[in-house]
């Protein structure tokens, strides 16, 4: 067995000095990163007034509010009280589809713009920084400003709920799903473009035949995703009059109905969970994976 060779007494205690003057560095620099979070989150609960002592008397006021809007179902009479719980059940049904579609409209809308514009934003298809940078700040700008905003201009604007939902949603999807869309198409595989160039083909055959048919699974993956984020942005947007359940919903909750307000939740709770199912396996599909139990 061969001899284990060792360091001078002189070299290794200088590399164990070295060694623990790392460990000291990245210790400190943990406490100091702790530390720094502490302080940002008492300041954050200073600004937003938040005191644990408040929330501990006041607890009581949210809990009660659920209890408040339980419906009144009792065993003897069940099928009558649910009919009673759910007398709008045909209305609200209209309104909650009036949402679903506006959701569906305001996606479409945005995953279109932002198909057409990622490919400008991804750095390895567009050479031109002047381009790239326009139209990624365009996308910052219409993900930035928050949906609900942009909902009340288009309101005022043109004078009908449903249509200023609707691109309210389209503009902050193309934002968002525009970035997304551009992280993927920037990596992809460039061998497949570099050869449609060669070939002779042009920037937009390149798109179409090498670019594609390597983002088009994630494309229709995001854009399924943010579909379900629309089904609850257009719910909270009928509070500012835009139509739908969610108008409904703020009706009730402001006449103190409270087994409307129960019953509308939930309804709109079972519609994002059923989405989020379909949803989910649909893109399992598209991404080639199987969907897990």
């Amino acid at each position: 067995m061969p001899a284990i060779n060792s360091l001078p007494e002189a070299q290794a205690r200088a590399l164990l000095q070295a060694y623990q003057a790392t460990v000291a560095v990245r210790k400190r620099r943990i406490w100091l990163a702790v530390a720094a979070g502490i302080a940002l989150y008492a300041l954050s609960a200073h600004v937003a007034s938040i005191r644990p002592g408040f929330l501990w008397t006041h607890i009581g006021n949210f809990t009660s509010f659920f209890s408040r809007i339980a419906p009144p179902l009792s065993l003897g009479n069940f099928a009558g009280d649910v009919r009673e719980w759910y007398w709008g059940f045909g209305k609200w049904l209209v309104l909650l589809g009036d949402t679903l579609l506006v959701a569906y409209l305001g996606t479409l809308l945005g995953v279109l713009g932002a198909f057409v514009l990622c490919f400008m934003a991804a750095a390895n298809l567009t050479r031109s920084r002047l381009l790239r940078a326009v139209v990624r700040r365009w996308l910052e700008f219409c993900r930035t400003v928050p949906t609900i905003v942009f909902a009340m201009i288009f309101l005022i604007a043109f004078k009908s709920g449903p249509m200023a939902g609707a691109l309210a949603l389209a503009i902050h999807t193309m934002g968002a799903l525009g970035k997304l869309f551009a992280e993927v198409v920037e990596n992809v595989d460039m061998k497949p473009v570099e050869g449609t160039v060669a070939t002779g083909g042009s920037w937009l055959e390149s798109i179409r035949f090498a670019v594609m048919p390597q983002t088009l699974p994630n494309f229709a993956s995001y854009s399924l995703l943010r579909f379900e984020i629309n089904v609850r942005e257009a719910g909270v947007m009928g509070f500012i009059g835009v139509g739908g359940i969610g108008q409904e919903l703020l009706v009730a909750i402001r006449t103190f109905a409270y087994a409307d307000v129960s019953a509308i939740l939930l309804m709109i709770i079972v519609t994002v969970f059923i989405i989020d199912l379909a949803t989910e396996k649909l893109r399992h599909r598209l991404i080639g994976q199987e969907a897990t139990p």
